[in-house]
């Protein structure tokens, strides 16, 4: 019996580095959160990175991507990144605030209405660096790279003709979160509402609110002629960003080599990304015309004139909305 024993342990023991070697050869799981729509350029880029990467990593990374907010609002996911619920996400600055408050820079007076090339300088600056080393210091969480070009906010309603920025007063206009929008919807007049992403068609179509500040591509994404959008104003009120990330807990289960190519890919495929969504944007402005919305603009003239009245009251926006004077003045450099 005690030679049948010995013989059973020393079994058990010889198999063990069979067992560590089946363990370790298992795909790690990436789990990553968005809650727009598959055909929205976010998700389009993403899933091409997950599977460039899955490819790229033979198969020992295997990401799967939830869209629509089948796990997260970005609204939510940045604390599901903190409590290691998701693997991967990127919400955009303006849902961030609750976490990282110098983020809502972008409202800022002296970003409106400013050329993409302008807006690169800040994302890709020292002023985008600090938002960065804040996010993974508080969510701790990894940023992989540059962040994804969303693109320019713009206004749009259903039953109330716009063609100008005066046209907003007093119409209830649904943002996606963050002091910033606020300030700016309440600057033109306007009654700010907070909806989730995936909430907005049926809401918008319930009269819930009358019009959104979002992208032109956002909205064709949605399809939101079919809740009833019918006018735009389009002046670059602001810009859009996604901030990739992964948490520390699933940032830890890889190799150096696979940190390695992870960062290294992202770095690869974001000058394709940004030039895409940049694309995109410019073609959405089209479909949504084809689909019986009326756009006016805001003239170079205008903008200047709007943006000199905002910057009046750009050193109370700030402290308002807790912007830190160290970003503000990273922010001045970075513009130039």
């Amino acid at each position: 019996m005690r030679l049948l024993a010995r013989r059973t342990v020393a079994a058990s023991l010889l198999a063990l580095p069979a067992i560590h070697r089946a363990r370790a050869d298992e795909p790690i799981r990436l789990r990553c959160s968005l809650d727009t729509a598959p055909t929205h350029g976010r998700n389009i880029s993403i899933g091409d990175y997950l599977k460039k990467l899955e490819a790229a990593s033979d198969g020992r990374i295997r990401p799967e991507l939830f869209a629509s907010g089948q796990l997260f609002a970005d609204l939510n996911v940045t604390k599901a990144l903190l409590q290691g619920q998701v693997d991967m996400a990127a919400p955009g600055v303006w849902a961030i605030t609750n976490f990282v408050q110098n983020s809502d820079l972008f409202q800022l007076p002296a970003l409106y209405d400013q050329p993409i090339e302008t807006i690169h300088r800040v994302t890709d600056g020292k002023s985008g660096a600090m938002i960065g080393e804040e996010l993974e210091q508080k969510v701790r969480s990894h940023v992989l790279g540059p962040w994804i070009d969303n693109g320019f906010s713009n206004w749009f309603t259903t039953r109330t003709p716009l063609n100008s920025l005066a046209d907003l007063k007093g119409l209830k206009i649904r943002n996606s979160g963050g002091g910033g929008q606020a300030w700016r919807t309440r600057f033109f007049g306007a009654v700010p509402n907070v909806t989730a992403w995936p909430d907005v068609p049926l809401a918008l179509s319930q009269g819930t609110f009358d019009g959104l500040m979002t992208t032109n591509d956002s909205l064709v994404s949605a399809q939101l002629w079919e809740a009833g959008v019918r006018y735009s104003f389009q002046d670059h009120n602001s810009f859009a960003a996604y901030i990739p990330m992964v948490s520390n807990a699933f940032w830890a289960r890889l190799s150096p080599d696979l940190q390695q190519l992870m960062t290294t890919l992202w770095a690869e495929n974001i000058p394709t990304y940004r030039a895409n969504l940049g694309a995109s944007q410019e073609r959405a402005r089209g479909v949504l015309e084809s689909h019986g919305v009326k756009f006016a603009d805001l003239t170079p003239a205008q903008a200047t004139e709007v943006r000199g009245r905002m910057l009046k009251e750009q050193h109370d926006v700030a402290r308002e909305l807790k912007v830190s004077p160290e970003i503000v003045k990273l922010m001045t450099q970075d513009v130039g």
